[in-house]
């Protein structure tokens, strides 16, 4: 395993096994690795020559400075967990490798940026855009892999690549995956207290009940539902629940008002914001 920090390193590095007729993959992580990352690793090995992860903590994406000081940092696990998965490049650029000058760019994203996460965290979507199409530009994938838990991040990647005319990168969006009590692997999963670990996975235990709840209840009903039950447990608080079309990620009012229904939550266990989903439906 290659770990280089430059993009001219990273850009030879894999000039040799493109040299060499392999396809090249791409998972674009923040580190503080777990299993859900070591998940999409072991599919791009499957699906390419070459495997490429880049570790960076991309400060243009937090609207909260607290929330940047505070994200879990772990290169040394990282990459050894990275060697033992099997990947071939790391990239671990520092800030000013990545901006060496402040990326002034503002994407037009569309709608599936400016809703639930776009509207509570304002700006977040546009540096996310900043980044990984730096990271494209530097890789030039041939398959980008990203999980499913940041449902609508997909989306908005989906759409920049399409708005800088890279949608010739196969974006590959892989399932969930959750600890056994159901809690969906986090890097923020670190910072929760014993306690707040043990309520934690209320969140999806909630969104499984909804889906029974809902076979007899109207949309608005099913979102009540779920709000009133977590805002009801200790250390929990819903900051937004919507379901959406999972195609265009609008709010749909009634439970045949599109063949894709995904329920998006972000809830506060304690300070730490965590984000799950859940499929209603999908034809």
């Amino acid at each position: 395993m290659e770990i280089v920090s430059t993009k001219a390193a990273l850009k030879e590095a894999v000039r040799k096994f493109r040299d060499n007729g392999k396809s090249i993959g791409l998972v674009p992580t923040m580190g503080a690795l777990h299993e859900g990352h070591i998940s999409l690793v072991r599919k791009c090995l499957e699906e390419n020559g070459c495997c490429v992860v880049s570790i960076f903590v991309n400060p243009t994406q937090f609207n909260d400075k607290n929330d940047l000081l505070l994200y879990p940092r772990t290169p040394e696990e990282d990459c050894r967990l990275l060697e033992e998965a099997g990947c071939d490049i790391v990239f671990t650029p520092e800030v000013k490798e990545m901006y060496p000058e402040e990326d002034t760019r503002v994407f037009n994203l569309g709608p599936v940026a400016e809703v639930m996460e776009g509207k509570y965290r304002p700006g977040h979507f546009n540096g996310v855009a900043q980044i990984v199409s730096k990271l494209f530009y530097a890789v030039e994938p041939d398959n980008a892999y990203f999980g499913e838990k940041d449902f609508q991040q997909i989306a908005v990647i989906r759409s920049m690549a399409r708005e800088l005319g890279l949608d010739g990168i196969n974006i590959v969006a892989a399932p969930i995956v959750r600890e056994k009590d159901g809690l969906a692997l986090s890097s923020r999963n670190r910072r929760l207290s014993p306690e707040q670990r043990k309520i934690a996975p209320k969140i999806w235990e909630t969104l499984c009940k909804s889906c029974k709840f809902a076979e007899s209840h109207t949309v608005a009903e099913t979102i009540r539902f779920v709000t009133d039950t977590l805002d009801a447990t200790e250390y929990l608080r819903v900051e937004y629940y919507e379901i959406v079309d999972g195609h265009t990620l609008m709010p749909v009012r009634e439970w045949d008002g599109a063949d894709y229904v995904v329920g998006c939550i972000t809830v506060f266990c304690g300070d730490v914001r965590l984000i799950d989903n859940i499929t209603y439906k999908r034809n």
